[in-house]
């Protein structure tokens, strides 16, 4: 049986935060249905990749979803809402308060018709009313969470161009999900999950924020180079680039003997990580001189028998090339209707020994169940033929 088994969840979320949520606890067998616009909602055409127009990322972040299309302005539309919520267990509406409000999808109102429902409500600032209903995307809550600017360099602040912040508030949904769903078996009683960009971006960041609340060291971009240990940089080998971490004195040491400098291990200036990462310049520069007499292969190779972290960098042709991403295992190939060839669908980040996700179906087109879903709440096909002429499906 699969975790999630019986679940039924609403999944209004639009971009990541949400819909990557419910991506999670389809893996896990829950049984999803995404509500999208009748003429599709916006996130699923950015990025296009498809005859179709569906985006990249919309085939990660709704494999195992059915989708029926609806519209939430009728009030027919609103009408199907409340059938649907009336047998679910989840809500997830990555949405500010206000726009909650104004589709009927905020906790009160669901509450009036599902008592013990759980409703899932990311935002880009929090529920402070002060913010609540600002709007934001995964640069901002990078942006002000500081990362941003000790990244890069001092003339150029450099953002994650992948949403790092987006897919981390993600997992704290679905973690929030599964405590309300674990915690709703013995109350009885449902609860809003919350969290935020920002917040998620702040977690993120910690180690730095803590670090200049209580040192004050104003901190400055220092490109990939880490101002706390060295060496930890990305260096240039003769034929591509690598990064390396070392972090740690018995690391260090092994770091000395593979570049033959075994004299730095005593050396004042590298007497600890704190001290190494004030010196950390010093320390790439040795190590950018060793790499650039070897080929990236034989110099991973090296690190790798030294039991120093490294790694190739990668571009995106590259990384689904790799040998240790294939070894993995961490790729499952899917046809998709109009994809040039088959979609790359990347595996639950984490799995269960006895009960473990499991990626079954694609990313559904839209509104390709909704027949099916209208059928199930009791419509029967000439209900849904007037529904579809009027526009509301």
């Amino acid at each position: 049986m699969k975790v999630l088994e019986g679940i039924k969840v609403l999944d209004f979320g639009r971009f990541i935060a949400g819909p990557y949520c419910a991506a999670l606890l389809a893996d896990y067998g829950a049984d999803v249905i995404r509500i999208d616009r009748v003429e599709g909602g916006e996130d699923r055409y950015i990025v296009p990749v498809t005859e179709g127009g569906e985006g990249a990322m919309f085939l990660q972040l709704n494999r195992n979803k059915r989708s029926m299309t609806l519209d939430l302005d009728s009030p027919e539309g609103r009408a199907i809402v409340r059938k649907l919520v009336a047998d679910a267990d989840v809500v997830i509406a990555n949405m500010p308060p206000r726009t909650l409000r104004s589709l009927e999808l905020d906790y009160e109102s669901l509450c009036r018709i599902k008592p013990d429902i759980i409703l899932v409500a990311s935002t880009a600032f929090g529920t402070s009313e002060a913010v609540c209903d600002r709007v934001g995307f995964d640069g901002v809550g990078q942006a002000l969470s500081g990362a941003v600017h000790i990244a890069g360099q001092p003339e150029q602040p450099q953002k994650a161009m992948v949403p790092v912040v987006d897919f981390a508030t993600s997992f704290a949904c679905a973690l929030g999900t599964m405590l309300a769903l674990y915690e709703r078996q013995r109350s009885g009683k449902g609860q809003e999950v919350s969290a935020s960009l920002l917040c998620t971006g702040l977690n993120m960041a910690s180690g730095a924020l803590i670090e200049e609340a209580l040192l004050g060291l104003d901190r400055q971009a220092t490109g990939n180079r880490s101002p706390s240990y060295g060496p930890s940089d990305i260096f240039k080998a003769k034929d591509g680039w690598l990064i390396t971490q070392v972090i740690g004195r018995p690391m260090f040491k092994r770091w000395t003997q593979l570049v033959g400098r075994p004299e730095l291990l005593d050396d004042p200036r590298f007497a600890d990580d704190t001290l190494r990462g004030e010196h950390s310049g010093v320390l790439s520069a040795c190590m950018n001189q060793w790499c650039g007499e070897l080929t990236q292969s034989e110099a991973l190779a090296l690190l790798e028998k030294a039991r120093i972290p490294a790694a190739p960098i990668n571009s995106p042709r590259q990384t689904l090339e790799d040998e240790t991403v294939r070894a993995a295992g961490v790729i499952q190939w899917m046809d998709y209707p109009g994809a040039p060839r088959k979609v790359p669908i990347f595996a639950t980040p984490v799995s269960l020994s006895r009960t473990p996700p499991r990626i079954l179906k694609r990313a559904p087109l839209n509104g390709e169940h909704t027949d099916e879903i209208l059928a199930g709440l009791g419509l029967d096909s000439q209900a849904i033929d007037a529904l579809r002429q009027r526009k509301i499906v």
